[in-house]
């Protein structure tokens, strides 16, 4: 994926780090405040979404995949953070066991594919395989070429078993990406995100661009396309992705069926009060 350039004045505003003016940080609150507005609108819906998954039985699955710190984990968070993980299952594979490696390559991701009633995340996929794998050698040119020439008929016989699948690749400029390796290096709270992985993504870049072009040329379909989401500002990515999910889903509200409380039963006479010391946590906020 070649660079991509944003509105800079736009993008300042929604950068928590400004500080030019009062009319800038005065814009930047208005625009938070629409950013928070809008995404508890969207996980509302998503919410409906879920609702209409359990009664229906539908199986979806959701591929996210893009260059390293493009924010996949920023925007499967906000899907994943008001619905049950019951329904919503995100999948995040870690490198395949010496048994795996012996396996078909799908076999290990098809295990993971939704049941009825469902929805299936998969942060990073079965497109290991022509990225990551590739560019660093853990797999042939070969296998990496056949891999693109059957990963449309892989999906296709998804599609064709019912399951509704969306893919989504995150794109970030070189300077933003390296604007947030930098500041995962010098915050101890991000130090964890930044993997030895990642460092060779940013060595090169070139090689991964070179080889997610080809990816998408190769496995992009009308039953299955790839659905491209600039990344640069954070919260719009986030915003129109779900946006988009949420669009792409002939989803229907379920009307939401009321549970009678009825009346607590009263205190048995025959209950008494357990005296025993327990250990209760500090008070201290």
């Amino acid at each position: 994926m070649g660079k991509h350039k944003d509105n800079k004045k736009r993008n300042n505003y929604w950068n928590p780090e400004n500080n030019e003016s009062s009319e800038t940080q005065e814009a930047e609150r208005r625009l938070n405040s629409d950013y928070a507005k809008e995404l508890a609108r969207l996980q509302e819906e998503i919410a409906h979404l879920q609702a209409w998954v359990k009664r229906t039985g539908a199986r979806i699955v959701i591929v996210f995949e893009g260059r390293d710190a493009a924010g996949k984990g920023g925007v499967i968070k906000r899907i994943t953070e008001r619905v049950s993980p019951r329904v919503f299952r995100v999948v995040a594979l870690p490198a395949p066991t010496d048994r795996e490696k012996t396996q078909i390559y799908m076999q290990r991701y098809i295990q993971q594919l939704p049941a009825a009633g469902e929805v299936v995340i998969f942060d990073r996929s079965w497109y290991n395989r022509p990225g990551v794998e590739r560019v660093m050698g853990f797999c042939s040119e070969e296998k990496a070429k056949r891999f693109l020439e059957l990963a449309p008929r892989f999906e296709a016989a998804m599609i064709e078993s019912g399951i509704v699948l969306l893919k989504y690749f995150l794109d970030v400029s070189e300077e933003e990406q390296e604007r947030r390796f930098r500041q995962r290096i010098n915050d101890p709270l991000r130090q964890w995100k930044l993997s030895p992985m990642d460092v060779e993504s940013y060595r090169r870049w070139w090689d991964f661009t070179r080889a997610y072009d080809e990816m998408i040329r190769m496995t992009d379909t009308d039953y299955a396309p790839w659905w491209i989401v600039p990344s640069n500002d954070k919260k719009r990515a986030r915003i129109n992705c779900i946006a988009h999910i949420l669009s792409s889903i002939p989803y229907e509200r379920v009307k939401f069926e009321e549970p009678d409380l009825g009346k607590r039963k009263k205190r048995p006479d025959s209950f008494v009060q357990d005296t025993r010391i327990r250990r209760t946590v500090p008070n201290l906020f």
